[in-house]
């Protein structure tokens, strides 16, 4: 896997999960569109440290830059 998500992509994902995480805690957003929020919370923080994103490959784009 070849790393495909730059540091700006990387804290807007985590900026993101965790106003998503808050939202669902919180109980501002709860039901199904509460579990959705939940869901991609943990996928972008999943992609944000791992720094892979695998809907990037179709699309051919990469955050991370020329290495």
């Amino acid at each position: 896997m070849k790393q495909n998500v730059g540091g700006a992509d990387k804290i807007i994902r985590i900026i993101v999960a965790l106003v998503f995480a808050v939202l669902y805690f919180t109980h501002k957003v709860d039901g199904t569109l509460g579990l959705v929020l939940l869901v991609l919370a943990a996928v972008f923080a999943l992609t944000s440290f791992v720094g892979f994103c695998p809907l990037y490959l179709p699309f051919g784009i990469n955050t991370k830059g020329k290495k």
